[in-house]
């Protein structure tokens, strides 16, 4: 529940806070400096874009643009603002060597004609544009870099420019590129002061027009109950213009409230009028005079939500599907396709991170799939909340359809592997596993390989969607098979309880927390994931929950899975790699580990698990002992057993089926079968070195 807060603002509205004094230059020239040992010399040009031919030579690049704002003065009551660049750092750029001709063919490297290290200088020449209202200019300076300072990555130095005259409390950006292939930019905003900062009353002559007294409006907000109250104290001769509106863009606002008004006055505006675009505007009622402008509700939290409360998505069928979020102000938001399964209200994102987009307000944008099927909708993500779901209506497309969607993939050596989504999650096909997709598996690879299946996405994976229509009559069959399978469940624990069953009994939940030090790793680890679920054990995996780990961030999905396995009783287990050394070796030393993904991510909260003591009970470590001795090991993680596998198999796997002579002796019994499906992968790691790609 939001807390109802009471903002007082004694100020004037515009008024900025600046602490600093302007610097006044009493000089009208414009100048263009270099730092030490460059050589520079610049010239005004017409703001035209010129292209660039390839080059093989090296480059300079803009790095750093910094800019501060002075007076320059003809007199001393006599001055206009000006923007002076105070820092443009260069580095220079190596050239490409991997362009591609007209042709489509790699260009020979050895046409190069200054290979590294090169005996000449380097010329460059380095563009500003600076924009204001009504206002463009651009200049150039050459830089000559001498040879001995021309390497790659280097940075040889900064330009200094005085400077760009600039309008009275107006907003300037300034781009800074140089003229190569390439052309990188700076971008750089500024807002300017106004009139109503004493010391421009006191030196710009365009300030003294002004016919108020230098004092604008004092008021009060309050946004307590259901109204929003302005009580403004103006003087009763005080004649001015208020306006409160939304500022969508900086060319599109909605007025909320507008008008002339003189002396006090109380302004009263609706609760859900309150969201952080929510702008006041006041100026003197004189033509051409300074409009200054508040914004006092960007980060307000009642704001937020009034925000979303008013947001909404839209579609729009022509000879595609369009979506549109409507909304009063700017997002910083996603979209994301995600899939709907008939008679679930849980719609999973789909797999395939090129389909995020970010949310562009009030403006539509195209379905990105080669084909258009209803069960896939549009969310509206932010800060990792699910804000907006909306599926096109049935006027628009067909009602949902009992359709499975499929998700092809490919690994590193071109091996193909398909799951299909489920509510569970997404299922490997074939697969043992006991859902519906697992039952029907042979049958749609089948229709995949047979054309049968609609084509989403093709681009980093392919999505495909499969009819399950003809499958339609046989679901009596998976009925039944579903009866027996609980007869079964149900025999089997009954015989376990009076000690006639030797059979492996479920297991703990084990959380597996890896490095992905090479794709060969992940295949060891995933491997070793499915052999432990064929026991029976509850294994959480993120290459199995890709579709989470995209929702949710490495960090809350770890922190989800943590949550769950300690809650049920569970283990977490840290499988060590020369990588996964390496990143606990860097966060021990205080140094951003350079990681990322799950494990990385998992290390602010595993560490001070051990660091505190809270690590016995809860954790379990091993290694893969060909790939990483015991011994390598990082000391504090030795407050908790240690397994080396495969040799430690039995031990491992007593430990995961947790308490329970029978259970344990039965996933002991399994050790030999486990380290047997190991080998293949284990073996590959071994061909790559199982080296660690942080």
């Amino acid at each position: 529940m939001p807390m109802p807060w009471l903002l007082l603002f004694s100020l004037v509205l515009g008024s900025r806070p600046w602490v600093f004094s302007l610097e006044k230059k009493v000089e009208s020239k414009d100048e263009a400096r270099c730092s030490q040992g460059l050589s520079c010399q610049f010239m005004e040009v017409l703001c035209l874009l010129e292209s660039a031919e390839p080059t093989k030579e090296p480059v300079l690049v803009p790095t750093k643009l910094q800019t501060e704002v002075v007076l320059r003065c003809r007199e001393e009551s006599d001055c206009v603002p000006c923007v002076r660049v105070t820092t443009l750092n260069l580095t220079v750029q190596e050239p490409r060597k991997e362009d591609r001709d007209e042709t489509g063919l790699q260009e020979d490297t050895e046409l190069t004609s200054h290979p590294w290290p090169r005996n000449e200088s380097l010329q460059a020449k380095v563009i500003l544009s600076f924009q204001a209202y009504l206002t463009d200019r651009c200049i150039w300076v050459m830089v000559e870099v001498p040879a001995a300072m021309v390497q790659p990555g280097q940075n040889v130095g900064s330009v200094v420019f005085d400077c760009f005259e600039a309008p009275v409390g107006g907003e300037v950006q300034i781009l800074s590129y140089t003229q190569s292939p390439n052309q990188k930019k700076l971008n750089h905003t500024l807002q300017l002061p106004d009139c109503f900062r004493p010391e421009m009353q006191d030196s710009v002559q365009s300030c003294w027009g002004i016919e108020w007294s230098g004092v604008l409006p004092s008021f009060n907000i309050s946004t307590e109950g259901d109204t929003i109250q302005m009580v403004l104290d103006a003087s009763i001769k005080q004649n001015y213009v208020l306006s409160v509106y939304w500022d969508q863009t900086r060319d599109s606002r909605i007025d909320r409230f507008h008008g002339v008004l003189t002396g006090p006055q109380n302004i009263t505006l609706n609760q859900t009028d309150l969201v952080p675009c929510l702008c006041i505007q006041v100026h003197s009622n004189v033509s051409d005079s300074l409009r200054n402008t508040y914004c006092p509700f960007r980060e307000d939290s009642r704001a937020q939500q009034n925000l979303w409360s008013h947001s909404k998505l839209k579609f729009l069928r022509t000879t595609s599907l369009s979506w549109q979020v409507e909304a009063p102000c700017p997002l910083s938001a996603e979209t994301v396709l995600c899939w709907k399964l008939m008679d679930s209200e849980t719609c999973h994102p789909l797999p395939v991170p090129k389909l995020l987009q970010n949310v562009t307000v009030n403006k539509f944008q195209d379905l990105p799939l080669k084909t258009l099927h209803p069960n896939v909708c549009v969310q509206v993500w932010s800060r990792g909340k699910l804000h907006i779901q909306e599926c096109p209506l049935e006027d628009i497309l067909d009602p949902l359809r009992d359709d499975i969607l499929v998700l092809e993939t490919w690994g590193p050596q071109e091996t193909q592997s398909f799951c299909a989504m489920e509510t569970s999650g997404c299922t490997l096909l074939p697969s043992m596993a006991h859902t519906r997709a697992a039952l029907l598996g042979k049958q749609l690879l089948q229709d995949l390989q047979s054309g049968q299946c609609m084509q989403l996405w093709n681009d980093t994976g392919v999505l495909w969607v499969c009819s399950l229509q003809k499958y339609v009559h046989k679901r009596w069959v998976l009925a039944w098979l579903g009866f027996l399978v609980l007869a079964a469940c149900i025999l089997l624990l009954l015989l376990a309880n009076r000690g006639g069953v030797k059979g492996a009994a479920r297991g703990r939940r084990a959380l597996l927390l890896y490095c992905p030090d090479h794709a060969g790793f992940e295949r060891l680890v995933g491997t070793l994931a499915t052999a432990l679920a064929q026991l029976r054990l509850p294994v959480a995996l993120d290459l199995w929950h890709r579709r989470e780990l995209s929702a949710l961030g490495p960090l809350a999905w770890f922190h989800a899975q943590r949550r769950r396995a300690l809650q049920e009783g569970g283990l977490l287990v840290l499988l060590f790699s020369p990588g996964a050394a390496a990143l606990c070796a860097q966060w021990l030393r205080a140094e951003a580990p350079a990681g990322t993904g799950p494990f990385a991510a998992s290390l602010s909260c595993v560490l001070p698990d051990f660091l505190e003591g809270r690590a016995p009970g809860r954790y379990l470590v091993a290694c893969f002992e060909e790939l990483l001795p015991a011994r390598d090991v990082p000391e504090l993680f030795r407050a908790v057993p240690v397994f080396s596998l495969p040799s430690q198999m039995p031990a491992f796997l007593r430990a995961l089926a947790g308490p329970g002579t029978r259970r344990r002796e039965a996933f002991g019994a399994q050790a030999p079968r486990v380290a047997q499906s190991l080998r293949p992968a284990l073996d590959e790691c071994l061909r790559r070195g199982a080296t660690s790609r942080l």
